[in-house]
């Protein structure tokens, strides 16, 4: 990865102020909630307002948002990337967009370097290296990485924090404490949104990822959990030198996975390097429940010596626990039978789902789902196309995605595309096939649903997990009908009809009224003399009155269609 000297952010210094955070930060939120507005406004979009034309202004907003996070420096990187995660609160083009926010800045000088490893170290840094390169090889937001051997000789590299960053943090988070509060209480914005819990969880996150001794820790986590598997390698940890700020590494060089010339070159197979790249991560999420949750290509090598897979960074992982596990194998299952009530009752238990007054449309847009998701052979489908349909169910809904679960569907898209990459004819839905089956066949899914036995097995299954629970079901029932939760609604095409053309009706009325008004106005200005007025209220009157002309054809229209 190469940095980029050429570019110098108002971010990158020593010392923050806090007044000229505040209004950075503030100008860009205000100039965001005024796009939004402007947004619905069908005067701002010329020739008409269009689906096709509020999809492409999102796009360019969400660029736009893209490259003012990168302005705004790391906590926004990092709150960015996260965000891209959140597919339950944002359009999907703000979330393909921020997935695409590449963590690339330019370095921070040397002499900073080595006053942080010799405060944090306690000793010069000559007598602590053999040698030491001045050149980072590598420049994120965070921190960048250099070079250097032991005096034993051994080849490391170390990650050094970026100076004032825990500042620096201080200072955003506090501001972007004042903006989630802001966001709580906004009658649009607020409402069916935890907007402060969002918050804290992005704290949680960056304090963790600058954490060098919690990456440590996961690194070492993570080379335990393949210790059984001879093609994944992680570099190891130097204790002796770690300190929150300073994380000493194996020098583990290897070819970028996405550098397909060199890795032809090094007589590396493709196609097999795709497979084992799905076949890790599935190894990961079923195995341990511990997952990497950033493998993009810059955090993927292969060795050039036997083909093995080498993973870097370890500083934003995922976890998922056993019960919850359970819980999504239950969805798992339910997108298998194709059943929408099944997925619904799973996806509340796992609270990516809110329970509603009224869940029927919910039911019917996971069905709808479910039936597109189904037509097609398991092998044939794409990771891609199934996050994109999630995202577009999720957003607008009563969705909760928690970031662990849109953190899974967007590394399962990356390495479908870096598979893609390597090979082709590579799908990732094809390698997950025989996992899922596994799944399937030792969850006690039952006998095999082919043929009719397999099928009435299904069915009576079905129909004794439906008896079982159908007293849990009238308890809750119930309990709604205790607590007056349950809502009977009524509706009256004719009626909602016929209030449509009133509320038509009486638009046009005003409209037709303001006319009179200017009217009468510019007749009177006329008869005192004042032609010039009367002729400014006369033109003023002929934009009322072409509205309520067409308004008043509408009507008609509408009637005649019914």
């Amino acid at each position: 990865m190469k940095t980029q000297q050429h570019k110098t952010y108002r971010w990158n210094r020593k010392h923050y102020s806090r007044v000229r955070r505040s209004f950075d930060i503030w100008s860009f939120v205000l100039g965001w909630l005024y796009s939004l507005w402007i947004n619905e406004k069908q005067w701002s979009y010329p020739g008409g307002i269009s689906e096709d034309k509020k999809n492409a202004r999102r796009r360019q907003q969400a660029v736009w948002i893209r490259e003012t996070f990168l302005e705004l420096g790391p906590t926004f990187i990092k709150v960015g990337q996260l965000f891209s995660t959140r597919a339950d609160l944002f359009p999907i083009e703000y979330v393909e967009e921020l997935s695409k926010l590449q963590d690339r800045v330019p370095a921070f000088e040397y002499e900073e370097v080595e006053v942080i490893l010799e405060e944090d170290l306690g000793k010069p840094l000559r007598s602590l290296f053999q040698s030491f390169d001045p050149i980072p090889l590598a420049a994120a937001s965070l921190g960048q990485v250099h070079k250097a051997q032991l005096p034993s000789g051994e080849d490391i590299v170390i990650k050094v924090q970026r100076p004032g960053l825990k500042k620096l943090f201080k200072i955003d988070l506090a501001i972007l404490k004042d903006i989630a509060r802001y966001f709580q209480a906004h009658p649009r914005w607020g409402p069916g949104r935890d907007w402060v819990g969002i918050y804290e969880e992005c704290c949680r996150i960056l304090y963790e990822e600058i954490d060098y001794l919690n990456e440590g820790r996961n690194a070492d986590r993570f080379r335990r959990n393949f210790r059984h598997a001879d093609w994944v390698r992680v570099p190891r940890i130097y204790w002796r030198y770690a300190s929150p700020r300073i994380l000493v590494m194996e020098y583990m060089p290897g070819i970028k996975i996405s550098h397909y010339e060199a890795l032809e070159t090094a007589g590396l197979e493709r196609s097999r390097l795709a497979h084992l790249g799905a076949q890790a991560y599935l190894e990961q999420l079923l195995a341990s429940g511990f997952f990497h949750a950033d493998p993009h290509p810059g955090n993927l090598a292969v060795s050039p010596d036997d083909g093995s897979l080498i993973f870097y960074d370890f500083g934003m992982m995922g976890q998922i626990n056993p019960i919850t596990r359970e819980k999504l194998l239950e969805t798992f299952f339910g997108v298998a039978q194709k059943d929408g009530d099944r997925v619904m009752n799973s996806l509340i238990e796992l609270g990516a789902l809110q329970p509603t007054g009224d869940p029927g449309p919910i039911r019917r847009s996971i069905q709808y789902m479910l039936d597109h998701f189904m037509d097609q052979p398991f092998e044939n489908q794409s990771v891609g196309a199934i996050r994109e349909d999630l995202y577009e169910l999720a957003y607008g809904q009563p969705f909760r995605c928690p970031a662990t679960y849109t953190i899974v569907m967007r590394a399962f898209s990356t390495l479908e595309g870096v598979g893609k990459g390597l090979d082709p004819e590579f799908n990732f839905m094809e390698v997950a096939k025989p996992y899922a089956m596994e799944l399937m066949n030792g969850n006690g899914s039952g006998p095999d649903t082919s043929g009719i036995l397999g099928e009435l097995s299904r069915q009576a299954a079905q129909v004794s997990t439906t008896a079982l629970g159908l007293p849990r079901r009238i308890d809750d029932t119930i309990e709604k009908l205790e607590r007056g939760d349950l809502r009977l609604r009524v509706r009256s095409i004719e009626t909602d009809r016929a209030l449509r053309k009133l509320g038509q009706a009486q638009v046009a009325t005003n409209y037709a009224i303001l006319t009179g008004s200017f009217a009468i106005g510019a007749a009177i200005l006329v008869a005192q003399g004042m032609v010039w007025v009367a002729a400014i209220a006369g033109v003023l009157s002929i934009v009322p009155g072409v509205i309520c002309v067409r308004l008043l054809r509408k009507i008609d229209r509408y009637d005649k269609m019914f």
